[in-house]
C-alpha cells in the first residue's frame, strides 16, 4: 500500500518560503560585513602576494585576506609604512606592542627595518588561498584584455558566409 504525503497548508508554504528568504538576507548582510574591504571603509582587506620573504608560509601569487585587529607574536599582518607611501608589506610580528611592531619575514635573516604602529597594521592574517593571485594577476594584465576585445571586434565585424538557398 502507497503512503500517500499530505501537501502542506498554502499559509505554512508561505512561512516557510519568508523564512528562507529572511535567512538568505541575514546570510548575505553577515558575509558583506565580514567581507567589506578596507578601501570602501570596511575592516578586511585582499592581498596579493609578491616576493620571497615569506617562502615557504607564502609564493607568490597567493591570497592573503586579513582583517583588523590587534596581532600577537607569531601572527602574521599586513602593514603600510608610512615611509613606502602606500605600498604593503606582509609580514610576521615577532616582537613590539600597538606603539611599534617588530616584523620579520619567514625567508629573512634580519627583522623589518620598519616598526609600524597599530595605525599602519592593515590588517592580520585570516585566510590564505594559495595560487589564486596568478589567475587574477593573468585577467588583470592589460595586454590580456587587449587580446581579448581584439578577438570580440573581429568576431563582430568579421562577414558572414552567404547562405546557400535551396
Amino acid at each position: 500500500m502507497a503512503r500517500r504525503q499530505l501537501a502542506a497548508p498554502a499559509g505554512t508554504r508561505r512561512v516557510l518560503r519568508a523564512a528562507r528568504t529572511a535567512a538568505s538576507y541575514v546570510a548575505l548582510a553577515v558575509a558583506v560585513l565580514l567581507l567589506w574591504p578596507t578601501n570602501l571603509g570596511g575592516c578586511t582587506s585582499f592581498t596579493l602576494v609578491s616576493g620571497h620573504s615569506m617562502e615557504p608560509t607564502y609564493r607568490t601569487g597567493d591570497i592573503v585576506v586579513a582583517r583588523c585587529g590587534v596581532p600577537r607574536v607569531g601572527d602574521v599582518v599586513i602593514y603600510r609604512p608610512a615611509a613606502l607611501e602606500g605600498a604593503r608589506i606582509i609580514h610576521r610580528v615577532i616582537g613590539g606592542d600597538p606603539g611599534g611592531w617588530q616584523l620579520q619575514g619567514d625567508n629573512n635573516d634580519q627583522a623589518d627595518p620598519f616598526t609600524p604602529t597599530q595605525d599602519e597594521v592593515v590588517g592580520v592574517e585570516l585566510l590564505h588561498v594559495p595560487r589564486v593571485g596568478l589567475a587574477i594577476g593573468w585577467a588583470a594584465n592589460p595586454g590580456v584584455w587587449a587580446s581579448v576585445l581584439v578577438l570580440a571586434l573581429a568576431l563582430v565585424v568579421w562577414p558572414a558566409a552567404p547562405r546557400v538557398r535551396t
